[in-house]
């Protein structure tokens, strides 16, 4: 296995993170161990996992899949060979059944960690993330941000880094990072952050082949305000392994359990996962293999969140780390990028 080190921190993470989303609802506790024990025997140290999990979101299972691993932990003792990432969610109608009101205040944010170190069975994580911004604004794929007049949020960047400083001087928590998070958002905690506030050191947001808006604004800001990107869905919700293709759904599937989630299931997504696949068939390695190796090598991705509902899946997933793509290829998919640019966001 590679690691890379997360930027302004001492945590060397591997260049695969071990996603855990699906256990306690796809997956069961004893195959979420299966996966754990797997992805520990490959080197994988990294691990993320959220107080809203498992996915679909629901009453009754959130917090599932952080009891799951923090079972694993009490039944291993190997909590210090784990660098591990949890998130407080943000309001949303999807969210809605963990707290009354959803926000990023002192009181909830105490709730949210203290009841996440309880499940996961440790005094301490390693990565702390906002899910996603409280505040009214485009993400989970809205390509735009439509302005809301009178939006109650009021702006609290030093007051959530004050927050969070206090759980990390009491070593609840190592260091902070934001997730599903546009530019605008990026600078205004880095400006937050001063000698006295911490600094957030990652950002977590889609991105593949399907979906490289990242490049756009948020790569450069990575780049020169030394922030690292944590890159969920790299495999676009399983359509870039190609299973889907020609309106295949497989029993079982992602899609099958969650069908509501079109996010990568547009006919431009189909267009251009076919000739991805085209590519990968050419230059003799599966689809998963050149989407994986793709975002694996980018200069602004720090880890590669995968997650997989089989140990065949999970397999293939980390063993992409050992791929890496010609520049003729990388040119070639930069060919479909520029006919096909990001139809998914």
């Amino acid at each position: 296995m590679e690691y890379r080190r997360i930027p302004n921190t001492d945590l060397d993470v591997s260049k695969i993170c071990l996603g855990t989303m699906t256990w306690g609802k796809q997956n069961s506790e004893a195959e979420g161990y299966e996966q754990m024990n797997y992805a520990l025997d490959q080197g994988v140290n990294f691990w993320d996992t959220a107080e809203l999990y498992p996915v679909p979101a629901e009453s009754n299972t959130q917090g599932a899949t952080e009891e799951i691993i923090g079972n694993w932990f009490i039944k291993n003792g190997k909590r210090d060979q784990i660098i591990l990432a949890s998130k407080i969610a943000g309001p949303e109608a999807f969210s809605s059944h963990i707290r009354k009101k959803m926000s990023f205040n002192k009181k909830n944010i105490d709730e949210a960690l203290h009841n996440s170190l309880r499940r996961l069975k440790t005094d301490y994580i390693d990565l702390y993330q906002l899910h996603w911004p409280e505040r009214k604004t485009n993400k989970f794929g809205q390509r735009g941000f439509n302005y809301v007049p009178n939006d109650p949020w009021v702006e609290n960047f030093e007051t959530v880094l004050d927050v969070l400083k206090s759980h990390i001087d009491s070593g609840k928590i190592r260091h902070i990072g934001i997730s599903n998070e546009n530019p605008w958002g990026m600078m205004k905690f880095i400006n937050a952050s001063n000698q006295k506030r911490p600094r957030m050191v990652s950002i977590q947001n889609a991105y593949s082949l399907l979906s490289r808006e990242f490049e756009t604004g948020h790569s450069e800001i990575c780049h020169r305000e030394n922030i690292g990107l944590l890159a969920y869905s790299p495999l676009g919700f399983g359509v870039l392994t190609g299973k889907y293709m020609n309106g295949v759904i497989p029993k079982g599937s992602r899609l099958e359990v969650m069908p509501n989630y079109k996010r990568y299931s547009s006919y431009e997504c189909s267009k251009a996962t076919k000739l991805y696949n085209e590519l990968a068939i050419e230059s003799g390695i599966s689809l998963t293999q050149l989407a994986l190796s793709f975002v694996n090598d980018r200069s602004f991705v720090i880890s590669n969140i995968i997650g997989a509902t089989n140990i065949p899946q999970l397999k293939e997933n980390i063993g992409s780390y050992k791929i890496k793509l010609s520049k003729e290829i990388l040119s070639q998919i930069n060919a479909i990028h520029n006919k096909i640019p990001n139809p998914a966001v």
